[in-house]
Formats: structure tokens, sequence, C-alpha cells
């Protein structure tokens, strides 16, 4: 365990990406923003709190409290999962509207928030999956805190994107609405894999099933603008996520 002793300052890195991703789109109109946003930003908040002060306490013999925490910290694993499929109607609205007003929303097309939607369930899923596993391989403890790690750079990509792709689009507003908007997204995913995979050698877990798993979700995050595009896709969308 002497490997993950100072795992906790680790991942303080992410939590900071994170917080830097939303800068401008959720604390810059922090009170434009829904209450269902508001509920899963700070879940996701905890959540990675959570992921800093259990390997301290893991690390320093305080199980007792690791293992209360621990289930306070499925609970809220749960919330985070759970209210982020709650909000992906909101991707549907936005590619609606995005149909009806294009001048306003400019390079971002309907397929765009299409695009979002069908990345965005498989890596909800991936992240439960995730979590779930690390209950399962709670009783090695090196397997159940990658399971664990891996979660944050399974959902990183809403977050940091949001931020990566506003900072471009004011780079380009000049030439604006014609912008390549998916440039920011692959940036996004070649960042998020380095950081994984950079963490992941130094735990001795680059072969790990938790490591192809947060490679695999953000690969298939490329796949974002044909997915958009698909109008087999869309109908699956429109028929799934009601309002």
């Amino acid at each position: 365990m002497d490997r993950y002793r100072h795992l906790h300052l680790w991942m303080i890195i992410p939590m900071i990406f994170m917080q830097i991703g939303l800068l401008p789109d959720y604390w810059g109109d922090f009170s434009d923003n829904a209450w269902s946003v508001h509920i899963h930003f700070w879940s996701g908040v905890l959540w990675y709190l959570y992921l800093i002060i259990q390997p301290y306490y893991a690390t320093r013999g305080q199980i007792e409290k690791h293992r209360t925490n621990g289930i306070i910290g499925m609970f809220i694993a749960g919330g985070v999962g759970l209210t982020a499929l709650s909000m992906m109607h909101r991707d549907i609205v936005s590619a609606e509207r995005s149909m009806e007003m294009r001048e306003a929303f400019g390079a971002f097309e309907p397929w765009f928030f299409y695009g979002v939607a069908a990345i965005e369930i498989p890596m909800i899923l991936a992240f439960m999956y995730a979590v779930i596993q690390s209950i399962i391989h709670r009783k090695s403890l090196v397997d159940h805190a990658w399971w664990l790690i891996s979660t944050v750079f399974i959902i990183m990509m809403p977050a940091l994107s949001r931020g990566i792709q506003l900072a471009y689009v004011e780079w380009y507003i000049a030439d604006w609405p014609n912008v390549d908007i998916m440039p920011p997204v692959y940036f996004t995913q070649t960042l998020i894999i380095g950081m994984a995979l950079f963490a992941a050698a130094q735990f001795g877990k680059l072969r790990h099933p938790a490591t192809y798993l947060v490679v695999g979700i953000n690969l298939f995050t490329c796949l974002l603008e044909p997915l958009g595009r698909s109008e087999l896709v869309q109908g699956f969308l429109l028929a799934m996520l009601k309002g």
C-alpha cells in the first residue's frame, strides 16, 4: 500500500481540471442553472472529494472510517449516475432549440447535441459499472482503489470539454459560425486518456480492466459527430429520452 500512500494528493489534480472546465459554463451563470444541474454538479463534487479522502484513510490505518465513508460514498456515486441520466433530456431540448434558432446556436447544429446524448449514455453506464466492480473487488484493496479512480477519467469529459470548447470558440469568434466544433472534443479526449495512462503507469495498472474501460469509453466519445448525424441514433434518442 506504500505506492498508494500519496494517492489522495494525486486525486486533487483531476478535481482541479474538472473545476477549471466548469468555470465558465457552471460558475459563469450559476444563478441561471436549473435545480437538476446544481444537484448533479454538487453530487459530482462530493464524489471527487470522497476519492481524495478515502485513499488517505485507507493508507493510514483508519480502515473503519474508510469503510463507513465508503458506504456513504456508494450512495453518492448512485446519485451522480442517476442525476446524470435524469438530465439527458436536456440534450434533446438543446437539439430542438438549435434546429429552431439556427442563428443563435451558430456552429452548434442539432447533430452535436444528439451526439452528446449518444456518448453520455454509455459513459454513465461505464461509470456505474466501475463503481459496481469496486464493490465486487472490495477485498482486494488495490483493485478496489483502481476501479474507483477510473470513475474520475470515465466521467471527466463533459466538464472538461465544455471549458475547452468555450475557450476554443472564443479564440475563433471572428470566424463564427464557420467554426469546426469537434477539435476541442478530440483534444479533451486525448488529454483525459493521457492523464489516465500516466496515472495507470504510476500505480502499475496499465493492463488493468478499469484502464481498458477508461481508454475505451474516451475513444468512443470521439464518435460524437457520426453518432449525432445518424438518423437511426437520433430516432432512438427521441424515442427513449422523453421530457
